[in-house]
């Protein structure tokens, strides 16, 4: 397959949890958003100098080139692996940045405040990851052979659980503490237990 033929059946696949288009790259720190996205969740591709319709617009100039290793390089924290291919497809250059899954979750964000934020792909999204998740990313870099302890602690944070709760909900019902609930939780996750979802901009957890 010829690199159009490779780059418009990527464009006909659309934006998805796996897939960004960027029109230009103008900022850095935007961009590393959808790099840490990607790299605490199933990795993915940029298609940069592509608009939200698929249309080609091309990369117009090496600056944006240079911030795209920024975003990468400087504003993720650690570094984000990331691997840029060029294509050139109707008289426009056509960047591929793809990102695999990282093994260090998480790799944060940093804003131009120098802040550092996680996020995770959710669909078409890039979504601030929650203090579970942060949790969670802890937990599974403990040894696999971690046991799971179902003590009355675990039995009042379970029984606070009823259908879909939100974090805070879950605080309040189990009258554990805010740190305790949000540890509990992601070993609970990690040993299949507890789910979590996302919905109406809010994460949910449940009982499996």
């Amino acid at each position: 397959m010829d690199d159009k033929h490779y780059l418009l059946s990527l464009i006909r696949e659309g934006e998805h949890q796996q897939q960004d288009f960027k029109y230009r790259v103008a900022d850095a720190c935007k961009l590393a958003k959808t790099v840490s996205a990607f790299a605490n969740t199933d990795g993915g591709r940029l298609l940069i100098g592509v608009r939200d319709d698929g249309h080609l617009s091309g990369v117009r100039s090496e600056e944006e080139i240079y911030m795209m290793h920024q975003a990468a390089y400087k504003y993720c924290k650690p570094e984000a692996s990331i691997k840029f291919d060029t294509y050139h497809v109707e008289g426009r250059t056509i960047v591929i940045a793809t990102v695999p899954p990282s093994p260090n979750r998480p790799i944060c964000a940093l804003d131009e405040e120098s802040s550092k934020r996680a996020y995770i792909r959710i669909n078409d999204e890039n979504i601030v990851a929650s203090p579970v998740h942060l949790a969670l990313w802890r937990e599974q870099q403990k040894p696999q052979g971690a046991i799971m302890t179902y003590n009355d602690t675990v039995r009042q944070l379970l029984n606070a659980i009823e259908g879909q709760r939100t974090l805070n909900q879950i605080v309040r019902s189990s009258r554990l503490s805010r740190p305790k609930v949000i540890a509990l939780l992601a070993r609970l996750i990690r040993f299949g237990i507890v789910r979590w979802e996302y919905q109406s901009q809010q994460f949910l957890f449940s009982q499996i």
